[in-house]
């Protein structure tokens, strides 16, 4: 198919890289020129403009990391909807709001185009090896249109429905449950420490029994190992992303009391400095409240 990627940053860089292995046409583009060209060897057309990112493609590809980015790429004279031709699909991959999706679904059906969410579940190392879990909202025929590049991205769909919004939110969901086991492992480590207990022996505990899931390997791991550079998502991204699950909850009258202790964490965090760390860095916030550090 001939795809436009806009967006090639750690996942995006990745998620590229397996559409042209796959044997893709894939033209990319990044607001930073040198991250894109890091492609070109493996085949990817580089351009310097969304524009020329999006004309004559099938399917263009958003993996952008706010609402505000998506937005700015999307409007204008020389946005995604004034370029993509009538009847292109584009893919919107990266974490989103619910009232986001809502608008990108509308501007491209007002301009004859159609908008799939897709957002997705993995670090960067599961994109590399095309693992990702991918989460889809959209007009059925757009999404089975879609199916192989999910093929050569990830190792499974989930259907949300025909709204962009319902994919926003399984999102959503994923990243509030994900964040908040961090928080309870940040918690459950400074615990143990209390009494003497070295952190690989309960991560040893913790991934050999109930928690034996990726999850809790990963960032039980980095917590134990305080690896806060092995980043596969900032901090400053997991605020954002508390903040639009806590914005999608008010709008849709559901309580999250669990979601507010977890993005205090990461509030604190930041304010320490570690907004570009791996978001595990809750744990560390969690230890110096502990008096152990």
């Amino acid at each position: 198919m001939k795809v436009g990627f806009i967006g090639l940053g750690r996942m995006g860089q990745n998620m590229a890289r397996r559409l042209l292995e796959a044997g893709h046409d894939v033209t990319g583009y990044n607001r930073t020129y040198e991250k894109a060209a890091a492609l070109a060897p493996a085949g990817a057309e580089i351009v310097r403009s969304i524009a020329d990112a999006a004309a004559a493609r099938e399917v263009t590809i958003t993996m952008l990391g706010a609402d505000d980015d998506l937005a700015q790429v999307m409007e204008g004279p020389a946005g995604l909807v004034a370029a993509m031709p009538a009847g292109a699909i584009h893919l919107g991959m990266g974490t989103h709001s619910v009232a986001m999706s809502r608008r990108a679904a509308t501007m491209h059906a007002d301009a004859g185009q159609i908008y799939v969410a897709a957002p997705v579940l993995g670090r960067p190392d599961a994109a590399a090896a095309g693992q990702l879990g991918i989460l889809t909202g959209g007009p059925p025929d757009a999404v089975e249109t879609c199916r192989p590049l999910f093929a050569a991205m990830g190792r499974r769909c989930f259907d949300a429905g025909e709204a962009p919004e319902a994919a926003a939110s399984m999102k959503l969901a994923n990243n509030f449950v994900l964040g908040c086991a961090i928080e309870v492992m940040g918690e459950a480590f400074s615990l143990v420490r209390r009494y003497g207990v070295r952190p690989d022996t309960l991560y040893d505990m913790l991934t050999d029994g109930i928690f034996d899931c990726i999850g809790y390997k990963v960032y039980g791991d980095i917590i134990a190992k305080e690896d806060w550079d092995r980043v596969g998502m900032t901090a400053s991204l997991g605020l954002k992303d508390a903040n639009l699950a806590l914005a999608a909850a008010e709008a849709a009258g559901v309580p999250l009391p669990s979601a507010n202790v977890w993005r205090d964490r990461l509030i604190g965090a930041i304010a320490r400095g570690d907004g570009e760390r791996d978001w595990a860095v809750v744990a560390r916030e969690q230890a110096r409240a502990s008096g152990l550090e």
